[in-house]
């Protein structure tokens, strides 16, 4: 938490979570992690930061009595406005090859964040179509990093009640509609 955020404010953002505090705090951590990759792929500088202000800006609108619906949507909107910003930002550090030949690479650095936007918002629909079911499963089978994975998937499938081979073929099945998914989506936006 920052120095202008109150200890009532992220009371009331784990409130609008889960009414009990346990359950508020495995969602925050949930949340926490899912926007933390969100800036990551965005190429945004310093994702856990641009997280926290998020959760920040959040809370903040909550303790001012902002009536919010679903928290996660609200989240996320807040978020994207955040990615925004940061990539907007003159912080934001630049490439060594764009700032030897800015004129040469702009346009095709320009195609290539579209393209990475089109491919991440086509993610994105893709992942909010799945049931929650698979999205969770999905998105904690691919959760850690390749050291830690290993250990992960032998957590989640004990977690799950499933062999680890179980686990694998029920997770390539999400993802097989997941590519099969996005694969369409970025079919369908090209044709726009």
């Amino acid at each position: 938490m920052d120095a202008g955020l109150t200890v009532e404010a992220f009371a009331k953002l784990l409130k609008a979570f889960d009414a009990d505090r346990q359950r508020a705090g495995e969602k925050y951590e949930d949340l926490r992690r899912t926007l933390i990759r969100f800036f990551e792929w965005r190429g945004a500088p310093f994702p856990e930061d641009h997280t926290d202000e998020t959760f920040n800006r959040v809370a903040r609108k909550l303790d001012e009595g902002v009536a919010v619906k679903n928290i996660g949507a609200y989240c996320y909107e807040v978020a994207r406005l955040v990615c925004l910003e940061a990539l907007k930002s003159p912080d934001t550090k630049r490439s060594p090859l764009e700032s030897i030949n800015p004129q040469a690479t702009s346009a095709a650095a320009i195609d290539e964040a579209l393209e990475k936007e089109r491919r991440l918002s086509c993610l994105e629909e893709c992942l909010n179509g799945l049931s929650l079911e698979s999205r969770e499963l999905i998105m904690e089978y691919y959760r850690d990093a390749a050291g830690r994975r290993i250990h992960h998937r032998k957590a989640l499938a004990e977690r799950l009640g499933l062999r680890r081979d179980a686990l694998a073929n029920r997770a390539q099945r999400v993802r097989d509609r997941l590519e099969q998914c996005v694969a369409a989506c970025l079919k369908k936006s090209i044709a726009i």
